[in-house]
């Protein structure tokens, strides 16, 4: 066979796989249960919240899920409790009170994160869409947000 042949399999192989993957975001409608799920979690297990607030249209969304989980942020990751806040199925349009209450202006784009300790206070949180333009930036800078907010 040769590739022009198989070129079309190979698209569709391309762009199958990300449509086969697991959603990263859970169900607009469970954020607030989850969040107070994953403040308990941390509370118990003596680790942060890392709260991602993004949507499974958001390719930044992806990469930046992707950079977490490269190999040299398993033992950082190890330090949180991530809860994944989605903000919409087709853009911006839900949980915005609930991104206000941990100080993240979702106007300014996604994916936003915040850090709060086992308690749900807020430590830290992007006001400024630091990570939105995540697949024009470095995994580094994913490793060092990690590092910076481990708590250790």
């Amino acid at each position: 066979m040769t590739f022009a042949r198989l070129a079309p399999l190979f698209a569709a192989v391309l762009f199958a796989a990300p449509a086969l993957a697991a959603p990263i975001y859970p169900p607009v409608s469970g954020a607030e249960a989850d969040i107070s799920a994953g403040i308990a979690d941390a509370a118990k297990t003596h680790r942060r919240v890392l709260l991602d607030f993004g949507g499974n249209w958001c390719t930044d969304c992806k990469v930046l899920d992707a950079y977490m989980h490269r190999p040299e942020n398993a033992a950082l990751l190890e330090s949180f409790v991530v809860v994944h806040v989605n903000v919409g199925d087709k853009g911006i349009t839900d949980n915005f009170e609930v991104a206000s209450r941990y100080g993240i202006p979702l106007g300014k784009g996604v994916p936003a994160l915040a850090v709060l300790d086992g308690e749900g206070r807020v430590l830290h949180s992007q006001k400024a869409g630091e990570f939105e333009s995540m697949r024009s930036m470095s995994p580094q800078t994913v490793n060092d947000f990690l590092a910076k907010w481990q708590g250790k």
